[in-house]
């Protein structure tokens, strides 16, 4: 084999595996259709949780105090408010993730159309 033959074989293999890593990249994980409900339950479930806690809290300091439902107002308003407080930086993240998230790559298919016709090169099965 001559040295110059030699260099062009490599570059090739080089091309073939720069391709084939690339085509290998894990992909960016795409939104499901489930997601934004999975998300909205979350934000239900702090704030649910808040008022709960905030219940039990005031609950707990009548019965323990024997006073008139005074606390189990003010402490499920507070709960209120900071599952309020939760559910909103909870959408405020979402929201950063997703604007922070680079767009999904069109030419997808391109590159699984790549990636066979190099399977079938390497299996003897090309033109």
């Amino acid at each position: 084999m001559t040295d110059p033959d030699r260099e062009s074989r490599m570059k090739q293999l080089e091309e073939r595996l720069g391709a084939y890593k690339k085509a290998r990249e894990p992909r960016p994980q795409k939104d499901e259709p489930h997601s934004q409900a999975q998300h909205a339950w979350r934000m239900v479930t702090e704030l649910v949780a808040g008022l709960m806690i905030g219940f039990g809290i005031g609950y707990g300091l009548d019965r323990l105090l024997g006073t008139i439902p005074l606390f189990l107002v003010l402490f499920t308003l507070l709960g209120l408010a900071a599952g309020i407080k939760t559910m909103l930086r909870s959408a405020n993240e979402l929201q950063r993730r997703q604007a922070g998230r680079p767009a999904a790559d069109p030419d997808d298919e391109t590159t699984d159309a790549a990636r066979r016709a190099d399977d079938d090169e390497r299996n003897g099965n090309g033109d």
